[in-house]
């Protein structure tokens, strides 16, 4: 068993000292803090009643620690390396599908398209039963996923059961799979297009361009570029993107850390390709880190109209650094800062006390900094749309019947019966089909939910009754209660329309994979229709951003 000492310790601490220039008080917290954990870990690997797990204590130990900085300090241990490279380069070694928990096992939920999965016939729907024997009932999602996971090339025999077909067996040799930065591109209407950006992989800013590229030759003037759920990933392709929309030397973003080292600044490398196209971005509240960096920039230099949203608010950037063993360590280092000088940061994780919740910035510590037209925008609160347009949530109907697996459910039994469905983006449940899914829904014996409302009136009924005040309510409660206690059938028909569009997005994914949902959404998509209506209208884009 290898152990560091005590004399270990200490000298790695004496170098951190001097590379670091610690004060002569922040050097002496260290070395006793450091003494003092290695005495820890020494008494309880000499006298802890049972064996201890040193290298799970360890890790243990190093996560709780980097908890009390923020969420993005982040600890790679040799064995979840593979998360690392999958958020860095979007690629990992495996099947290509999304799985989801149903019970005591785990299905097939969305194979991706011409991937192993795909390839060898695995349906959304298949139930997996076991992985190279070893049954797969009672295992998380997790434990599931990391069996299915493994190096290109490495085959294993899988047993899914298929309703109404029995148990099936597949052998699947793994690939290497790359999760698309642009799942989706196509023309909106006559000179508009669309580009769906999901990440910021190494690979984004060529997908952009490729997509731009390939939506000019089909006659593209102008573009809707949707950031939305984007949750950021590498600055650089951020950078690159900005770059296509302006000119060259022009200051995207700036880095601003503790150490001298990190204070940078990243401007536009070449002349732009599209330095004209009239451009709309799309945000929401999922919408963070490098995709705040592009929305934020081209709204700082007056390039875009942002529609949507307020984005989430990470103005942090992380570094990555190897360690010994294959182990990797994510380090916030800097807070980084768009063109206007704005920080988008919302909380503050530093100077919360130990155990607290961050906090957002105050209010009175917001300051307004100015666009290159003079535009006011805030920092402290992400990125605040130049056009808000709110999410509207789903339905506690719609909602309970995702939650619940019925319409997944149903949308394999529907594409059981029906081998071919009309194209993504035209495809409609008629009202005959729907009726179908109604009864279907009715007879799940655990189709059953309440409303806010009847909530609400529940809890009225506690409190008065606590005071004495039921007896005299009590006639105009139980109307009321009446009124809001939700009718299944009623509200499935009060709700179609919803629903209905719900049902299609799922159904499409089995016939027309990633790519079909994506265009069969953007047909009832309010953000992407308020995109179109401004870039339709060029004195409206043009007053926007007082041009």
């Amino acid at each position: 068993m290898i152990r560091l000492t005590k004399l270990s310790f200490l000298f790695f601490a004496f170098l951190l000292s001097l590379q670091f220039g610690y004060a002569q008080t922040n050097s002496f917290e260290t070395l006793k803090s450091l003494e003092i954990m290695d005495q820890i870990y020494e008494h309880l690997d000499l006298y802890f009643v049972d064996e201890t797990k040193n290298g799970q204590l360890a890790k243990t130990g190093i996560d709780a620690m980097l908890k009390e900085l923020d969420p993005y300090t982040v600890y790679y241990h040799e064995s979840n390396i593979e998360d690392y490279r999958l958020m860095t380069t979007g690629q990992y070694g495996g099947i290509g599908a999304l799985i989801r928990k149903m019970g005591d096992f785990s299905f097939i939920a969305e194979p991706y398209e011409g991937k192993p999965a795909q390839v060898a016939g695995l349906k959304a729907g298949d139930k997996i039963v076991s992985i190279d024997g070893k049954s797969m009932e009672k295992k998380t999602t997790e434990e599931v996923s990391d069996a299915l996971k493994g190096p290109k090339g490495t085959s294993f025999e899988l047993v899914v059961e298929r309703k109404g077909e029995g148990n099936k067996n597949f052998k699947i040799t793994r690939d290497e799979i790359k999760l698309p930065d642009v799942p989706y591109f196509g023309m909106l209407q006559n000179k508009v297009g669309y580009v769906k950006l999901n990440s910021f992989t190494q690979t984004a800013a060529a997908d952009v361009k490729s997509a731009i590229e390939k939506l000019q030759a089909q006659g593209m003037q102008e573009l809707v570029l949707d950031l939305r759920g984007n949750g950021g990933g590498l600055l650089i392709e951020a950078v690159k993107i900005v770059n296509f929309f302006v000119e060259k030397n022009q200051v995207v973003v700036t880095t601003k850390g503790r150490v001298a080292e990190e204070n940078r600044t990243y401007k536009t490398l070449e002349e732009p390709f599209a330095p004209n196209m009239p451009l709309v971005v799309l945000i929401d509240g999922g919408s963070a880190s490098a995709s705040e960096i592009l929305a934020g920039s081209l709204q700082d230099l007056d390039r875009a109209v942002v529609i949507g949203e307020t984005s989430f608010g990470k103005g942090l950037v992380q570094r990555t650094y190897d360690l010994k063993y294959g182990s990797k360590i994510k380090i916030t280092i800097a807070k980084y800062y768009t063109p206007s000088g704005r920080c988008v940061q919302r909380l503050e994780y530093y100077d919360k006390e130990n155990g607290e919740k961050a906090k957002e910035v105050a209010d009175s510590l917001l300051k307004t900094f100015y666009t290159q037209n003079g535009r006011p925008v805030i920092d402290g609160r992400g990125i605040e749309p130049d056009i808000e347009i709110a999410f509207e949530d789903l339905s506690r109907l719609a909602a309970m019947l995702l939650v619940k697996n019925h319409i997944f459910n149903y949308a394999t039994q529907y594409a059981a019966a029906n081998p071919t469905i009309a194209a993504a983006g035209t495809f409609k449940i008629s009202p005959e089909e729907y009726a179908q899914f109604k009864a279907y829904v009715m007879a799940q014996p655990d189709f059953d939910y309440t409303t806010a409302s009847e909530e609400a009136l529940r809890k009225m009924k506690e409190t008065a009754e606590k005071e004495g005040y039921f007896e005299d309510i009590s006639a105009q409660y139980n109307q009321m209660l009446e009124k809001v206690t939700p009718s299944k059938e009623r509200d499935l028909d009060k709700f179609q329309q919803e629903i209905s569009e719900v049902l299609e997005d799922e159904i499409i994914s089995r016939y027309y994979y990633q790519e079909g949902r994506a265009k069969q959404q953007l047909q009832a998509d309010p953000v992407v229709r308020k995109g179109l209506e401004i870039l339709q209208a060029p004195a409206q884009y043009n007053t926007i951003l007082k041009n």
